[in-house]
């Protein structure tokens, strides 16, 4: 299986979609599903009938997963979205901003 190139607690951008531009922080990633949930993106609203748990009903909103395909890494310098590709530092394998050339972790 091949190496995450996205991880929960990036910083990520919103490449296509209704949430085009919009960055945030990954709070969860589903590598089987090919998804990923991303902090305040891609919001979305379930109607409820009052029950005996929730006597009030009412609208919940919560963020739903998206395909990781729709975003991309921020770039540490500048924010912007850009590939990410692996190198070895110090006999370590690490995640490299492709644009700037910035270390993304460690």
């Amino acid at each position: 299986m091949a190496a995450a190139k996205i991880k929960k607690g990036d910083s990520v951008v919103v490449l296509s979609g209704k949430d085009k531009g919009k960055t945030g922080t990954v709070a969860k990633v589903m590598p089987k599903e090919g998804k990923i949930v991303v902090e305040g993106v891609n919001i979305a609203a379930r109607h409820r009938k009052p029950t005996q748990q929730n006597p009030q009903g009412g609208i919940d909103r919560f963020e739903a997963p998206m395909p990781i395909s729709k975003v991309a890494v921020a770039d540490p310098k500048d924010g912007k979205p850009t590939r990410v590709r692996f190198e070895t530092k110090d006999g370590k394998k690490v995640r490299v901003a492709v644009k700037s050339g910035e270390t993304i972790d460690g």
